[in-house]
């Protein structure tokens, strides 16, 4: 006969067994509970994938598998690196660093990257991450020097950086003019110069370089431009001059004329020129972007002060030579014609002929002649395609001179 001891024993056990299985939450589950579940096929918390409802990961195993990936990303971006190094090889060891760029290549690798890009990062996210790993491969070899309209801190530095990545050396110039210079002597291998501005239209200088320069183009960037009020104390009140670029004063008139109507306005070469002058005095301030502020040590009194929200700068990408069809691709013609009636017609007919689409037309000065002029026309498609073969040997037949100013890929973002 069992003693009165072991019965009250069994009784605890058995209460406790009982009070075990009316626990409904995973932090009052018994061991037997637990058990229970695993065989039952319930995956614990920790092993939620995160981003599942109502998922509850631990945070240790989390970071774990974080630093996991990591190793795996490293280990994936060395391989490549390895990879592109083979490709030097095989180019010869003679070539310079402009030999292994490819424009083409590099825009096919950044459309696929669109492609697969299914979040959460955006496109933009995804496509500078990838730059910047091709940059840093190219790199290897040799830095691609390109030139730009300095100083640092100007909007076309941020072109640079956007089309050729952070592992470019930057070459700033003084005028649009020296970077045309530059690349043609070779002292640059690119150089990447302002064409048009969505508000404010063409900068004349950069066509009119092309009348007389060899250079190619051989890509293009579009940058969302940012305008802000900059200055060394923060304070509006103390603005009593503001320097800045034309273009930047035409893009924020409507912003100064309510807050700063009566502030003098000084054109400079730059805005990062005008960051540079406006960081001497109280009572200056300067018109650029917020990376000019971070090089020259000022701080945003205002901004984005742009009057528009979507303002935005094309830029060209010089080279020495054309590139092969990256499969979307623009072409810039220059075309000079005889002034007799109907040749503006004989410039638009060929491409309508040919099923071709016009971007862009825009004429100048020929600089051949009095009332001579050259129009730049932007065309859909590659100078190897067959209609734009035929189209450019129908404009030979009526134009003084046609020239070929590219065959690039269009902008990807």
């Amino acid at each position: 006969m069992a003693s009165r001891k072991t019965i009250r024993t069994a009784e605890k056990r058995a209460a406790a067994k009982a009070a075990g299985k009316g626990k409904g939450t995973s932090s009052g589950k018994s061991a037997g509970a637990s058990k229970v579940n695993r065989k039952a096929g319930a995956k614990p918390a920790a092993t939620v994938k995160p981003g599942s409802e109502n998922a509850v990961p631990a945070l240790p195993e989390v970071r774990a598998r974080i630093d996991s990936i990591d190793r795996e990303i490293q280990q994936l971006i060395a391989e490549r690196a390895r990879f592109a190094q083979q490709v030097g090889r095989a180019k010869g060891k003679l070539k310079a660093a402009v030999d292994y760029y490819r424009p083409e290549r590099e825009v096919q690798v950044l459309r696929g990257v669109l492609d697969r890009n299914g979040g959460p990062l955006s496109d933009e996210e995804m496509v500078r991450l990838f730059r910047e790993i091709m940059s840093a491969c190219l790199a290897q070899q040799e830095p691609l020097k390109v030139g730009f309209l300095g100083p640092e801190g100007t909007f076309s530095q941020l072109a640079v950086h956007k089309h050729f990545g952070h592992s470019a050396h930057g070459l700033p110039l003084t005028s649009i003019e020296e970077v045309f210079q530059e690349v043609e002597s070779g002292n640059a291998d690119f150089g990447v110069v302002p064409v048009e501005n969505s508000t404010q239209g063409t900068i004349q200088s950069t066509l009119d370089m092309f009348l007389t320069s060899k250079l190619k183009i051989c890509g293009e960037v579009e940058l969302r431009v940012h305008q802000h009020l900059l200055s060394r104390t923060g304070h509006i009140e103390d603005i009593e001059r503001i320097y800045s670029h034309p273009q930047s004063f035409a893009q924020t008139k409507a912003w100064l004329r309510q807050h700063l109507p009566h502030v003098e306005k000084i054109p400079v070469s730059s805005n990062a020129e005008a960051a540079r002058r406006a960081r001497n005095a109280d009572d200056a301030a300067a018109i650029a972007g917020a990376s000019a502020g971070s090089v020259y040590g000022l701080k945003v009194v205002a901004g984005p002060i742009e009057d528009h929200a979507d303002n935005t700068t094309r830029f060209l990408v010089l080279g020495r030579e054309l590139f092969p069809p990256s499969g979307h691709d623009r072409t810039s013609l220059l075309i000079f014609i005889r002034d007799r009636p109907g040749a503006l017609y004989q410039v638009l007919s060929p491409f309508a002929d040919q099923g071709l689409s016009m971007n862009r037309i825009e004429s100048r000065p020929a600089h051949s002649g009095r009332w001579q002029y050259a129009f730049f026309v932007d065309i859909a498609g590659h100078v190897q395609d067959e209609a734009m073969k035929k189209a450019i040997a129908q404009l030979d037949a009526s134009a003084q001179e046609v020239k070929v100013l590219g065959s690039y890929p269009v902008a990807v973002l």
